[in-house]
Protein backbone atom coordinates (compact mmCIF):
# COMPACT_ATOMS: atom_id res chain seq x y z
CA UNK A 1 0.00 0.00 0.00
CA UNK A 2 1.28 3.45 -0.88
CA UNK A 3 2.37 5.72 1.94
CA UNK A 4 1.77 9.43 2.35
CA UNK A 5 4.95 10.47 0.54
CA UNK A 6 4.07 8.33 -2.46
CA UNK A 7 0.54 9.74 -2.61
CA UNK A 8 1.70 13.35 -2.27
CA UNK A 9 4.32 12.71 -4.94
CA UNK A 10 1.67 11.42 -7.35
CA UNK A 11 -0.48 14.49 -6.60
CA UNK A 12 2.43 16.83 -7.37
CA UNK A 13 3.12 14.96 -10.61
CA UNK A 14 -0.49 15.40 -11.75
CA UNK A 15 -0.58 19.03 -10.64
CA UNK A 16 2.66 19.65 -12.51
CA UNK A 17 1.36 18.03 -15.67
CA UNK A 18 -1.73 20.23 -15.59
CA UNK A 19 0.31 23.39 -15.02
CA UNK A 20 2.68 22.42 -17.80
CA UNK A 21 -0.18 21.85 -20.21
CA UNK A 22 -1.96 25.08 -19.33
CA UNK A 23 1.30 27.01 -19.53
CA UNK A 24 2.10 25.52 -22.92
CA UNK A 25 -1.43 26.18 -24.22
CA UNK A 26 -1.45 29.80 -23.06
CA UNK A 27 2.16 30.57 -23.88
CA UNK A 28 2.95 31.19 -20.19
CA UNK A 29 6.53 29.95 -19.93
CA UNK A 30 6.67 30.62 -16.18
CA UNK A 31 3.66 28.40 -15.50
CA UNK A 32 5.07 25.72 -17.77
CA UNK A 33 8.37 25.83 -15.84
CA UNK A 34 6.49 25.67 -12.51
CA UNK A 35 4.71 22.60 -13.80
CA UNK A 36 7.98 20.95 -14.72
CA UNK A 37 9.35 21.65 -11.25
CA UNK A 38 6.20 20.29 -9.59
CA UNK A 39 6.52 17.11 -11.63
CA UNK A 40 10.17 16.74 -10.65
CA UNK A 41 9.34 17.35 -7.00
CA UNK A 42 6.62 14.70 -7.25
CA UNK A 43 9.00 12.20 -8.81
CA UNK A 44 11.51 12.71 -6.01
CA UNK A 45 8.90 12.51 -3.26
CA UNK A 46 7.30 9.40 -4.73
CA UNK A 47 10.73 7.76 -5.03
CA UNK A 48 11.53 8.62 -1.41
CA UNK A 49 8.21 7.20 -0.28
CA UNK A 50 8.77 4.00 -2.25
CA UNK A 51 12.23 3.54 -0.76
CA UNK A 52 10.87 4.19 2.72
CA UNK A 53 8.13 1.59 2.18
CA UNK A 54 10.61 -1.00 0.90
CA UNK A 55 12.88 -0.47 3.88
CA UNK A 56 9.90 -0.93 6.19
CA UNK A 57 8.99 -4.16 4.40
CA UNK A 58 12.54 -5.48 4.78
CA UNK A 59 12.56 -4.60 8.48
CA UNK A 60 9.25 -6.43 8.91
CA UNK A 61 10.68 -9.49 7.19
CA UNK A 62 13.75 -9.39 9.41
CA UNK A 63 11.55 -9.07 12.49
CA UNK A 64 9.46 -12.05 11.37
CA UNK A 65 12.60 -14.12 10.79
CA UNK A 66 13.95 -13.26 14.24
CA UNK A 67 10.69 -14.27 15.94
CA UNK A 68 10.82 -17.78 14.43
Amino acid sequence: MANRDEMEGKFDQVKGSVKEGVGRATGDEEMEAEGSMDKLKGDVQEGYGGAKRKIGDVLEDVGDAVRR
